[in-house]
């Protein structure tokens, strides 16, 4: 598989998560299927048929960070498809916990939507702008992580 194809479907892989928290936040399969940190994994995959072949490359990068390094590093399509892999994967898994928290907290999801965009495209500006929108919501009694992902599972 080319690494522009692995590239794309970094992304395509992510979307219908993505899709179903930000069109269908009340749906019960929503909730359900948000429930799992698994959610990631197929973007991680996609990561790792790029970054395995290039460990060697990686290594020296991450272990002893420097710029020319990194730009070096990233000089290889293969190598910048891996990050961008990484990063889908890691905006997906922070964008399931705005999820699952607003949700807990009752924040509407006209609200929500227009930051979970945000975050797909700029997650370090989605995060802190979810982080002050949801002061108004303190999360409700008996909404804890764990109970609502028991909860979650037994709606099915």
């Amino acid at each position: 598989m080319s690494t522009e194809t692995l590239f794309d479907l970094s992304f395509y892989l992510a979307a219908p998560f993505w899709a179903l928290m930000i069109l269908t936040p009340t749906w019960s399969v929503t909730r359900r299927v948000a429930a799992s940190p698994l959610i990631v994994l197929p973007t991680l995959a996609v990561n790792l048929v790029l970054l395995v072949p290039l460990i060697a490359d990686f290594w020296p990068v991450v272990t002893r960070p420097s710029l020319a390094g990194l730009q070096t590093l990233v000089a290889s399509p293969a190598a910048l498809a891996a990050f961008w892999a990484q990063i889908i994967a890691w905006d997906l898994f922070l964008g399931r916990w705005m999820y699952l928290d607003s949700r807990r907290r009752g924040v509407h999801p006209l609200l929500m939507a227009p930051i979970m965009v945000l975050t797909i495209l700029l997650s370090p500006i989605g995060l802190p702008i979810y982080l002050l929108a949801r002061l108004p919501y303190p999360e409700k009694p008996g909404a804890s992580p764990e109970s609502s992902a028991v909860q979650a599972r037994t709606m099915a």
